[in-house]
């Protein structure tokens, strides 16, 4: 019998009408979030600084007809082109790698790869994690979220 922990991997995409770094800077800013992101109630920076690794925050998101907070770090940032965000709840580890390139005059391309597995040094696999409607959810989840983004950005004065 295989025991290698069963990662899962949902990989969403949307061009956006601003400069790379202005959709950096909406990305990355965690006391905005609640006015960027439609799904999240609040945002709460446990961490002093700008963003990079080693950032924490603690994010209450609308789900499934309720909320639910979580605790989340970053793990690597290469600004303004790549961050990996990473948190370990209810039994399961997710990891986001969000890249951030150019992709032509005044156009940024944002691409998200979320995936979710056992945490750290545990066995075994999780039996239907983001299987069938929970990856489907997931990915309209991260949509909604790139779809918010670009609303933030294209309607600043400052973007494209």
């Amino acid at each position: 019998m295989d025991h290698t922990p069963q990662v899962t991997v949902v990989t969403v995409e949307r061009r956006i009408g601003a400069p790379r770094d202005l959709v950096w800077e909406v990305l990355t800013d965690l006391h905005g979030l609640p006015g960027t992101l439609s799904g999240v109630v609040r945002v709460e920076v446990l961490t002093e600084g700008p963003f990079q690794a080693g950032t924490r925050w603690i994010v209450e998101r609308r789900m499934f007809g309720g909320a639910a907070a979580e605790e989340l770090w970053v793990t690597a940032c290469q600004a303004p082109s790549r961050y990996v965000v990473e948190a370990e709840t209810r039994g399961a580890r997710y990891v986001a790698e969000v890249t951030v390139r150019e992709a032509g005059p005044g156009e940024t391309l944002v691409r998200t790869a979320f995936s979710a597995g056992p945490p750290r040094g545990r066995a075994g696999a999780l039996a239907g994690l983001l299987g069938g409607l929970g990856r489907r959810a997931v990915a309209r989840a991260l949509e909604r979220d790139l779809a918010d983004v670009a609303r933030a950005v294209e309607r600043r004065p400052d973007g494209a």
